[in-house]
């Protein structure tokens, strides 16, 4: 697959039976398509095992979403998340399909602007803009959603969501006392009952192993990525590594895992045989931050054009989702779901008050990347991430790292800002 030759494929008709803006949403996936083809398949050194995940990105509002309709027929219902925090495994166990529908694109925005304020999330905005513009496939064969209350742009919108979409929230505490955990559980005891009714079928502790190892098997494929790009040269650019996590949130748990480890095998060939991607000696970085949702590639796009290499992504998108398993050897449902909450508690979103270990996380994997630098990113009116940025720096003068906080959106206008300051940083890191 080459460059000009890239499209996201076209299905008009299943768009229409899902009642789309057919004629809109096709200028987006043009576009989507043009930008694809010209930021990734323009690599040099690109890994072979990528052609799968080109194929997903051009399958991506075809192939795959006749893979949920089939599902649906078959009584399986496909349920939308928006944070790492809801537990997928549920979904899962009970037969259902789980998709991520974090919004990462600037054209869905003017939508939800009709209604939300302007001044909050551009992912809130995003999300919103998809389904109340009928720009978005996910958003359309959902049978539900589940929202949740890591920030107030979210939980309240979430209320407005639910007029066009059947919208269920999840409660995430604030702190992580022992009287919070058991907040958390109950939480999780009735996520399961409606995932249970709206799937009419009961899940059982077979069930919810057998969806735990599956979901365990796709976040160890991650983190084995993760620990390959330590290697120095990195045998696979930041871009390819984020496009691989984004994917996870789409593609079937399985499948993925399977593919996800047959790049790796690659990799792992390269890092033996010292062949990397990028300049010899490019600085590399680190990003952390707020996540990065699809198509949301600006900051790596600037980096590696700028001759870095993005080498590890602490964010939601990133290590968060996946440096944590589920303990395998529990009996019983309910020790199954305690074990579920402890693993979802260790998740370090800067929603919890305090969080002092996601400072030890971002040094740790620092360290075992290999990184040279820390780029912190946050989206704008991100309030929790922004403000906790400050921790991030702080930590990261007392360490002698180079460090970069910028602060941005889905639009393009500040790319020439960004691109200046990136640019001075990696000078920074080459000195």
């Amino acid at each position: 697959m080459t460059t000009a030759s890239f499209e996201v494929k076209a299905y008009p008709e299943m768009w229409a039976e899902l009642e789309m803006d057919v004629a809109r949403f096709d200028k987006a996936r043009q576009m989507l398509g043009e930008i694809y083809g010209k930021m990734f398949l323009g690599q040099s050194a690109r890994p072979r095992a990528m052609a799968y995940f080109d194929t997903m990105i051009s399958e991506i509002f075809g192939a795959r979403i006749q893979e949920m309709r089939a599902a649906k027929q078959e009584g399986r219902p496909v349920v939308g998340t928006f944070c790492v925090y809801v537990p997928e495994e549920i979904v899962v166990a009970a037969g259902g399909i789980c998709v991520g529908l974090c919004g990462g694109s600037q054209g869905s925005v003017p939508d939800a602007e009709k209604i939300l304020p302007r001044n909050i999330c551009p992912m809130v905005k995003s999300a919103y803009g998809f389904k109340a513009g009928r720009i978005c496939p996910y958003f359309q064969v959902v049978d539900f959603v589940y929202g949740e209350t890591t920030c107030d742009a979210k939980k309240k919108t979430w209320e407005l969501l639910d007029r066009l979409v059947p919208t269920h929230v999840m409660e995430i505490p604030q702190m992580k006392n022992p009287r919070d955990r058991a907040l958390w559980l109950a939480e999780v005891k009735d996520f399961k009952a409606k995932v249970e009714e709206v799937c009419k079928k009961r899940v059982s502790v077979d069930d919810l192993a057998r969806a735990i190892g599956v979901i365990n098997a796709k976040r160890r494929a991650l983190q084995r990525l993760t620990a390959l790009r330590a290697a120095t040269p990195a045998p696979i650019s930041g871009k390819d590594a984020l496009l691989v996590e984004q994917i996870a949130f789409y593609d079937e748990p399985v499948r993925f895992a399977a593919q996800v480890n047959g790049l790796c095998d690659e990799l792992e060939e390269r890092v033996a045989a010292g062949k990397g991607v990028g300049p010899a000696g490019a600085p590399r970085v680190m990003v952390s931050g707020t996540p990065m949702a699809l198509p949301n590639w600006k900051v790596h796009n600037l980096l590696e054009t700028a001759g870095a290499v993005v080498v590890n992504e602490e964010s939601c998108i990133g290590t968060r989702y996946f440096k944590d398993l589920i303990a395998e050897d529990a009996t019983t449902l309910d020790d199954q779901l305690a074990a579920l909450t402890d693993r979802y508690m260790q998740i370090d979103c800067s929603c919890f008050t305090p969080n002092n270990e996601r400072v030890d996380q971002v040094l740790k994997e620092y360290r075992d990347s290999g990184a040279q630098g820390i780029l912190h990113y946050s989206l704008q009116f991100c309030h929790t991430y922004n403000i906790e940025e400050i921790k991030i720096r702080e930590a990261c003068e007392r360490e002698g790292i180079p460090y970069l906080a910028i602060e941005s959106d889905y639009s393009p206008e500040d790319v020439g800002q960004l691109q200046t300051r990136i640019e001075a940083f990696l000078e920074q890191i080459r000195e």
